[in-house]
């Protein structure tokens, strides 16, 4: 699948009855990228695609998405983590028992100090998205 496949298949916003089948390509992205056979660009499309759907338990899809490969690490967003919303998602990382969520605490509270959520939302997150992938003036799924 590519990007373009993705975002026909699951629009943006995802629907949230779409959300196991973004996770399982996530997933299988994420192995790609850590094997350096990854394509960013699918790899994006399905973390904003994910995010879309607001689910605060899927921050951790994306963080380890993001940690993939110096590459996604640059280029994968850390507002993609957020689409339940910043202080949900930091809320929910506190208490998680996973081993990675405390890591992605202390990254997303030190990128919140450096000004990387002023002025943001994940409304304001997914309209930039449908905007980068031409997808304004296409009826929503």
């Amino acid at each position: 699948m590519n990007y373009e496949e993705a975002l026909q298949e699951f629009g943006l916003p995802a629907s949230p009855n779409q959300r196991n089948d973004i996770r399982r390509l996530l997933i299988e992205e994420t192995e790609r990228e850590r094997r350096g056979e990854g394509q960013p660009e699918i790899l994006r499309t399905l973390c904003v695609q994910l995010f879309s759907i607001g689910e605060v338990e899927d921050a951790l899809f994306v963080w380890s998405a993001k940690r993939s490969s110096f590459d996604m690490g640059c280029g994968l967003d850390i507002q993609f983590l957020c689409g339940a919303g910043l202080e949900a998602t930091k809320a929910f990382l506190a208490v998680s028992s996973a081993p990675e969520a405390n890591s992605a605490l202390r990254y997303l509270i030190k990128c919140e100090q450096s000004g990387d959520f002023e002025d943001w939302s994940p409304q304001k997150t997914v309209a930039f998205h449908r905007a980068y992938y031409h997808l304004d003036g296409q009826a929503q799924p």
